[in-house]
Formats: structure tokens, sequence, C-alpha cells
């Protein structure tokens, strides 16, 4: 519980309207889709100004801090683990400039990804990152993050598109990092550090995004196979044979039986495997990449092959991939994803693994990819009160951690660290590097206000 002057002088700062302390308000602002924990009070600045005033009050009163999108995260990242002040950035939701000949745009971190992409091809330009709840997701959030989604195979994750930041350091000091040029090369890569760095370093206020051209054309594929193992092997030699899709997805016999069963897409459900496999470019290319790609998915046994000649069509395959895990929060009190990646060619090994680990568990592993960059997504649906099924669920995410290290591959693809794998990061990172971070860290906050309890 905070003192009545600190909650007096947080309301002088932004307002009773946007000082929040009413129990309903802290439980909504409690979680994201991992876990919760109240904080003592939720702020929403409007300004840098305001964020800098916050931080200065937190700094000198030892208050933590932890700053929130839209808390569409998996791992708790914006969870106030210590309490303290939520800062809710979602009043901070201008596009402030989208500049198709400079190729940037200027946005604030409350923007939803989804209206930025939306804002730029009007402009005849494009934004590619898409995590999966680009809807409703924040653009600060991504940062925070280094959010990734399907089409990062081609495109690359949010941290490929940053070219500066404007940020509020704990002390309230406002710095900015990189700028508008395309080339800058200035000193060390603070824009780059900042992103992923999951809230525990500064507040991000304005940022500052490349935009590329936009594609002329996509072309999509839905391909059903008989085996998981024929999937998983065709994804490595589309990848080997240099075609680089848009997008490269992969989903298993539970996922293609759940989401037929609730939407009614006509999936063949005997597939044991399955593929989006999406290519995009020039109007004359994309019709020949997708017909390379049909032919390496024929020689390698696939069955059934649909491939989409309109907008529409494509939006239509894509609808299992992009909704089913709202099917799979209907089976049970509780669905964890995780999103273990391994190198390309190792992904037919690691599906074998996961595969394996379900049968040793007698537990249904349903499973998505981001084939095209190895990153896993295992679906694990348990009533966390069952102790049974909680002790399985640690059990074969720690097994799924293991065999991705093993494999070279890495804890997190796209969701982070947060609460949910800071128990497994002795399985990635050395002693040594970790003494880095906190290095790091104790430059950036000294007094540890920023998002405490996270992976530094």
């Amino acid at each position: 519980m905070l003192a009545k002057p600190i909650i007096q002088e947080l309301q002088n700062t932004v307002g009773k309207d946007r000082c929040l302390t009413a129990p309903e308000d802290l439980m909504v602002y409690s979680h994201d889709t991992y876990s919760g924990k109240k904080p003592d009070v939720v702020v929403l600045p409007a300004t840098a100004e305001e964020v800098s005033k916050i931080l200065k009050l937190a700094n000198r009163e030892r208050i933590p801090v932890t700053p929130r999108g839209s808390a569409t995260g998996l791992t708790g990242m914006c969870v106030p683990e210590h309490g303290g002040i939520v800062m809710a950035m979602s009043k901070m939701n201008k596009i402030l400039e989208v500049n198709p000949e400079d190729r940037l745009a200027v946005v604030e971190p409350g923007v939803l990804t989804n209206d930025l992409q939306v804002a730029v091809e009007a402009a005849g330009v494009f934004y590619p990152p898409d995590p999966a709840s680009q809807t409703i997701c924040q653009i600060g959030g991504n940062v925070a993050t280094n959010a990734g989604g399907p089409r990062c195979v081609k495109y690359g994750v949010t941290r490929d598109y940053l070219l500066g930041l404007e940020a509020v350091l704990p002390s309230g000091e406002v710095i900015k990092t990189g700028g508008r040029p395309i080339k800058n090369v200035t000193g060390y890569d603070v824009t780059r550090l900042l992103c992923g760095s999951e809230g525990t370093l500064a507040v991000i206020t304005k940022i500052i995004v490349k935009l590329i051209a936009k594609p002329e054309a996509r072309r999509t594929l839905l391909v059903a196979f008989r085996s998981i193992e024929d999937a998983s092997t065709t994804v490595s030699r589309i990848m080997a044979a240099g075609i680089v899709p848009r997008a490269l997805e992969l989903m298993d016999q539970h996922y293609i039986r759940l989401c037929e069963n609730m939407y009614h897409l006509g999936l063949a459900t005997e597939a044991v495997g399955m593929l989006i496999i999406e290519v995009d470019g020039f109007a004359e290319t994309v019709d020949r990449q997708a017909k390379i790609a049909k032919e390496f998915c024929e020689a390698q046994g696939a069955f059934d092959i649909k491939l989409a000649q309109t907008e529409e069509e494509s939006e239509r395959l894509w609808i299992a991939r992009k909704m089913g895990s709202v099917a799979l929060f209907r089976l049970s009190k509780t669905m964890l994803s995780e999103d273990a990646t391994v190198p390309i060619s190792k992904i037919p090994v690691m599906v074998a693994k996961i595969k394996e680990i379900e049968k040793k568990y007698k537990m249904t592993i349903f499973l998505l990819a981001h084939a095209g960059d190895g990153n896993m997504h295992p679906l694990l649906c348990y009533d966390p009160a069952n102790k049974e099924e909680a002790e399985k669920v640690e059990n074969i995410t720690r097994e799924i951690f293991e065999a991705s290290i093993a494999l070279g591959g890495t804890l997190t693809g796209e969701h982070g660290i947060g609460l949910a794998k800071k128990p497994f990061m002795h399985l990635e990172i050395s002693p040594g590097e970790l003494e880095l971070w906190k290095n790091i860290k104790k430059s950036f906050d000294p007094n540890s206000i920023m998002n405490p309890g996270k992976f530094v």
C-alpha cells in the first residue's frame, strides 16, 4: 500500500481520472495471459513529461514501476511482481508521422500494431512484423519484447525495423537513441539494447520504425501431409532450396482437428501435419514461387493442397492458424504456449522430440510452429489447481527447453523471458553473461525500480 501523499503526487501529475486505485481497476491491470499480481496503483501517462515525473517520484521513493502495453504477453513480463506502480501506456496512442519518402513512421508506444500497419499501407508502404495479437497489442510492447510473428521468416522481427527511440530513464531523464537515417553506426546501439529489455531498463515514449515497399501480390497454400515428419522435413527442404516464404507455418493433427470442430473450415482432419506456405513479391514471380513450393510438397508426400487465388481465400486459409487458440482456451482453465526455437535443420528432430515427450507424460501437446524460422509453439491445456497436471506441465516444459538447447536452440524465439522462463535461464545463459546483464541493469537502473523480479 502506497502512502496517501504518494498517491496525491501521482494524481497531481496525471489527474485523478488517470490515477487508478479502485480494487476492480487494480485487478484489471494485474495480469497478462500468464499470471497476475495486483499493483498498488495504476497510472496512465499521456506525455513523456508525465512519464518523467512519475519515474522521478518512483526512483526517489524506491517504488517498483512496471510498464504495460495491452498485456497480451505469455510470460508474465508486465505482471507487477512486487506491486508498486503499473504504468499503462494506452493514452500515448498517436501516429505522429508516416513518411513514405524517407520510409519511416514515428509513433507513440500505445499505438496498436494493426493500426500502424493499416496507416502505412494506405500510404503505399509496409511494416512487416505481425505478432498474432496484432489487432490488440501495442507497438511499445512489441519493442519491449522484440515481438515476432509468421512473417518474420522473410522479414525479420521488431528490432529489424527500429531506427530510433525516445525513452525515459528511471532517473526521469529523457534520452533519444538512434535517429531517422537508415544507416546509423554512431557508438553503442542503445536502441537495440532497449528492444527486448522487457521494461527492465527504461520506459519507451516514442518509436521510429523503418518501412519497406509493399509487396504487390501474395499466394497462400494450405498443404496436408500423412505424417508430421514429412511436413517438418518439407520445411527444411523448401528453405534449403533458396525459396524464402513470407510465412511457413506448421500445425499438427491435434490442432487441425480442434480447429475443424470449432470453425468447420473443411480441413483434412486425416492429416497428421499441415503447412501454411505463403509467398509474396512482384506479381509475375509469386505464381512461380508457389508452383515450386507446391512441387516440393508433392514430392514429400502431400495429399491435399489448397492454393488461394484471391485475398479473401488467403485469409480463410489463415483462420485455423490465427484463431485456434480461442478453441484451446475452451478446453481447460489454462492454456500454456511455449516458444522454444531451434535451427531450421533441426525442426524434424525437435518435432519428434516433442511427440516423444507427449507419449512419455500421456498428456496432449498441441503443436504449432513458425516453422520457417524454427520457432516451435507447443501448447498445453491444463488446470493449475490439479497438482498432477501442474507437475506434468512443469516437467514437459523443462524437457522441451532442454531439448531445444541441446539442438543449438534457445528458450524463446519471440515471447520473452518474463516470469515464466526465469527458472530455466541457466540452461542457456552462463553465469558470466548473466552478471554482464546485471551490470547493464545497474547502470540504467541503480535502484532497481524498473520491472523488478524479472530476468535480471
